[in-house]
């Protein structure tokens, strides 16, 4: 990350503040060069609060911390965009934004980290995490089994069975995206990289 020019904005600049699996904004906050130091240390985000005049970790009550995956500054290094992960609604009034309630779209990013937590804590009563202990075999098969529901149900005309079945089909690919090491993000490169051409 270059160097932020704090000098421009008299010693503050502001950070944007986005789920790093939907990509939604979650708020707007402003940094002087200690809380962004301590934010990278720490990797909970800081802010310097100009209301209270005083360094300010999010969560530091609440404990809905902001947890730091990624720092980047813009092409003028006088703001900040800060990808996290959040520990519990963002916003005071209770949402996961300042900007309004979450909307669905960019969820299937959310959907493939909560199925990769339930496999990495090993969580017993999950269903995901005993299909995917079942192995590549039982996984590739619940796809499968998936993907003609849903060519059965594409043939009717009740769209709340097409969506659902749609729904499992995805939900069933992403733990076989992850049985075979792979993530979502590579899939969507493989399909940039199509586009392109």
């Amino acid at each position: 990350m270059e160097q932020i020019d704090f000098a421009k904005g008299n010693g503050l600049v502001p950070v944007v503040i986005q789920d790093n699996n939907t990509l939604q904004v979650l708020m707007v906050g402003y940094m002087n060069e200690e809380a962004l130091e301590k934010t990278k240390k720490e990797r909970k985000v800081t802010f310097f609060s100009r209301s209270k005049n005083r360094l300010w970790t999010k969560g530091e009550t609440s404990g809905n911390h902001l947890y730091v995956e990624e720092v980047l500054a813009d092409c003028d290094n006088d703001s900040i965009l800060i990808k996290v992960n959040p520990a519990g609604p963002v916003c005071h009034t209770g949402n996961n934004s300042c900007f309004g309630d979450e909307d669905a779209k960019g969820f299937i990013y959310k959907l493939e980290y909560i199925i990769n937590q339930r496999i990495k804590n090993n969580s017993k009563e999950s269903y995901t995490n005993q299909l995917y202990k079942k192995g590549i075999n039982k996984v590739a098969q619940k796809v499968g089994e998936e993907a003609v529901e849903l060519i059965i149900e594409s043939k009717d005309n009740n769209p709340d069975l097409f969506r659902n079945e749609a729904a499992d089909l995805l939900y069933h690919l992403l733990i076989l995206l992850k049985a075979k090491g792979v993530n979502l993000q590579s899939i969507e490169e493989v399909l940039k990289e199509r586009h392109k051409k």
